[in-house]
């Protein structure tokens, strides 16, 4: 068995590459899963999860079927047609109106700045928080977990390295949940087991999603796009030879409440492209695809049922977190989040996530072929499907 050390994880995070910086994450934190597992038993803690929302992160990271995707929304769009066939029919510009246009307002190659932001802010919060809490893991396998269950001493001196406080800055979260595993070590009984190695991963998924905050607003709110670049962009397809005063004229009179029927229709088409925009990196950045070949998408109410170990939670530390952001502790319903950018509705859904599948032993599984994996450890980008 690979058990990454913190000199691993710390030359991972420093690949310049996001996409191939991602794949070794992302296989960087199966490995660390799987050794934690040794000791715990065949169920998830907080790297299983991460492997698979890594992996999931890699399709933004890398740009996978995003353009498609669009395009698909674009064409199958009547109000993004229309609005193409409108814009392309209306007179304005200063110049001669090329053809085909509107066919080339719905290309979603001349969107793909949206695209580009969203891939390299979720490849910073990748980056961000494999480098910290992906680290911590290391460091805890290596210096409390060589000969078996750590005992208090070896704990404290592993929280110690860990700043006090609260996220973002503050790791106090990180020390609750190491100490929490610890405990867990000691524990024969399954369901209490269980019940603390739940609490720890629900404490590390606090502090993550915290610290991920800015990064997963940034991701969303990429497909707002600049609105004067955008009318001119779109102008541009339709007169080539049209400039920023032709941009500015258009916009002055939008402001003085009279708008040209080109400004309108440009307008009409900039609303439709940001709505299937912000839809299409929605779609993609807020689900998760499990081993078994479920996809699980984060604003739907999970259809899993709890394990026998979770079904009733008697922890009283658990069970305060679930009080403070689980409106259904004992039920998944309205688990779905509708804002992925609002922190206490992601919290409610990964919870519950988390309590789903926590002893879900498929979830261990490799993320990658072992084919795949010796591409990776060469440092190149492996092929077939990642």
């Amino acid at each position: 068995m690979i058990i990454p050390t913190p000199e691993d994880v710390q030359r991972i995070a420093a690949i310049e590459d996001p996409a191939i910086r991602n794949l070794q994450i992302t296989q960087c934190y199966h490995e660390l899963s799987a050794a934690f597992a040794a000791h715990t038993g065949p169920r998830a803690n907080w790297c299983t999860f991460a492997t698979w929302a890594s992996k999931q992160a890699g399709q933004t990271i890398r740009k996978e079927d995003l353009a498609r995707l669009l395009e698909r929304r674009l064409r199958a769009s009547l109000a993004a047609r229309e609005a193409a066939q409108e814009m392309a029919a209306a007179p304005g510009g200063d110049g001669e109106p090329a053809a085909g246009g509107q066919e080339q307002l719905l290309d979603p190659r001349r969107y793909t700045t949206a695209l580009e932001r969203a891939s390299d802010a979720v490849g910073r919060g990748n980056k961000k928080v494999f480098e910290e809490i992906g680290y911590e893991f290391a460091r805890f396998l290596q210096s409390c977990l060589q000969d078996g269950a750590p005992d208090e001493e070896q704990t404290a001196r592993f929280c110690a390295g860990l700043r006090p406080g609260a996220p973002p800055e503050g790791q106090g979260n990180l020390q609750q949940a190491f100490t929490h595993y610890a405990t867990a070590l000691h524990i024969e009984d399954a369901k209490a087991r269980a019940e603390w190695i739940l609490l720890a991963n629900v404490e590390i998924g606090f502090h993550e999603q915290t610290r991920l905050q800015p990064e997963i607003a940034e991701s969303l709110d990429a497909g707002y796009l600049n609105s004067l670049r955008l009318t001119r962009a779109l102008l541009g397809v339709l007169v080539p030879s049209s400039s920023w005063l032709s941009v500015a004229y258009l916009e002055l009179r939008r402001l003085l409440g009279r708008p040209t029927r080109l400004d309108v229709a440009v307008s009409r088409l900039k609303t439709t492209l940001q709505t299937h925009l912000r839809q299409t990196l929605t779609e993609v950045m807020m689900s998760i695809s499990l081993p078994s070949g479920v996809l699980i998408a984060l604003g739907e109410d999970l259809q899993a049922r709890y394990p026998e170990p979770l079904t009733q939670i008697a922890n009283p530390e658990l069970r305060q977190w679930l009080a403070q952001y689980d409106p259904t502790p004992e039920s998944t319903v309205a688990s779905g989040a509708v804002d992925w950018a609002d922190l206490p509705d992601r919290l409610h859904f990964i919870i519950e996530l988390f309590r789903c599948y926590q002893e879900d032993a498929e979830l261990l599984a490799p993320p990658f072929t072992a084919g795949q994996v010796a591409e990776l450890q060469t440092g190149r980008r492996p092929a077939g499907r990642l």
